[in-house]
């Protein structure tokens, strides 16, 4: 652990004092991220946030590395791709928040064509429509949104304007790109962890000192208490994490290639269903139909009715989910999170986001 410790603030020293320490996007960037490995929830948060912004009219993308994917040129991610194209949780985004997604190894170069794509698009659209055109009403000059400097009336306040956002997937380790809003997701299993490779944490727990806002289960109240006695005298969001489980019949077989596949399991028996076998994979596990027909080797001796996976996992099975017969038909169960007084937490990150622009509440 020592070691481990000695090369993350290596790291950090190395990013803090070197030519060019952090890039810095046009639009604001809003992180969510954690310190340990995963399992906490950062891609349901982050579909969260997305269409919580995109319903107040924000014009929301999320930028993410991509991680499994082939391909390491910067990609903008279609909803009907494979995760060996995009990876599984960038397709997971782009299908449940229904907003653009863009991948890439250096998340800024993900911003950059995201922000290259708009200025396209609305160039495109005032072409089309003439020099007097106001793009879908909103009359964005994305070329002026500049985070380091005063806002030059880039938005016409009477089109009631999007304002852009990216949304930083597993962001909070990614410091070479700069952030209006660090969103760190924590609980007490992190909050009581060791430093890789004894424990799960990517960094100590200090690193939270970073976040703007720390967001722990509704469930662990002493976490709380904790973070208080720490002396965090900021937000701090209550998450409560909600499980959709199929109704299912009879015994059913678990799998799933996750971060913490019990907390998976104990969501499914604690929704009623009779778990006969529990298949935990290694984090993003590449599913072969060599693999598949093992589990249904398995769950065949196991008299099973059915399979039940995670929403990330059947994507990462692609084609592979049409092995699965009729006898025992593979299902899905999904997961979502929501911040208690959610209304009271979007407006204090919108009230941050338009600050960051210098603009005028709507």
């Amino acid at each position: 652990m020592p070691f481990y410790r000695m090369a993350a603030a290596l790291q950090a020293l190395v990013r803090s004092s070197g030519p060019e320490p952090e890039r810095r996007l046009q639009w604001p960037v809003v992180s969510i991220g954690n310190l340990s490995t995963g399992g906490m929830g950062k891609t349901p948060l982050t579909v969260t946030l997305a269409r919580e912004l995109t319903a107040r009219g924000f014009l929301v993308d999320v930028l993410s590395r991509g991680y499994g994917r082939q391909d390491r040129a910067p990609a903008k991610v279609r909803p009907d791709g494979t995760a060996a194209q995009f990876g599984d949780e960038p397709l997971l985004i782009a299908q449940e928040a229904e907003v653009l997604v863009y991948v890439a190894p250096e998340r800024f170069e993900a911003g950059k064509l995201a922000e290259s794509e708009a200025e396209d698009a609305l160039r495109s659209f005032a072409t089309e429509q003439g020099a007097q055109a106001n793009p879908a009403g909103h009359a964005l000059q994305l070329r002026d949104f500049d985070l380091g400097e005063p806002s030059r009336d880039v938005l016409d306040p009477l089109s009631d304007p999007l304002l852009p956002v990216h949304l930083l997937d597993d962001g909070f380790q990614h410091r070479q790109l700069a952030r209006t809003v660090n969103i760190l997701l924590l609980n007490q299993d992190d909050w009581d962890d060791r430093l890789l490779p004894a424990g799960n944490l990517r960094e100590p727990r200090d690193a939270a000192r970073r976040a703007d806002v720390i967001a722990v289960p509704a469930n662990e109240p002493e976490l709380e208490v904790a973070l208080h006695l720490w002396g965090w005298d900021g937000p701090l969001w209550r998450l409560h994490r909600k499980m959709a489980v199929p109704r299912l019949e009879g015994t059913v077989a678990a799998f799933c290639g996750i971060a913490r596949p019990a907390q998976f399991f104990a969501g499914l028996e604690a929704e009623g269903l009779q778990l006969a076998l529990r298949l935990a994979f290694a984090d993003h596990c590449p599913f072969t139909p060599a693999l598949v027909n093992e589990m249904l080797a398995q769950g065949k001796e196991a008299q099973v009715a059915a399979f039940v996976t995670t929403r990330k996992d059947f994507i990462r099975l692609g084609r592979l989910a049409s092995l699965f017969p009729e006898s025992m038909p593979l299902t899905t169960a999904s997961l979502t999170v929501e911040i208690e007084d959610q209304a009271a937490a979007m407006d204090w990150l919108e009230a941050r986001l338009r600050a960051s622009v210098s603009l005028p509440p709507l």
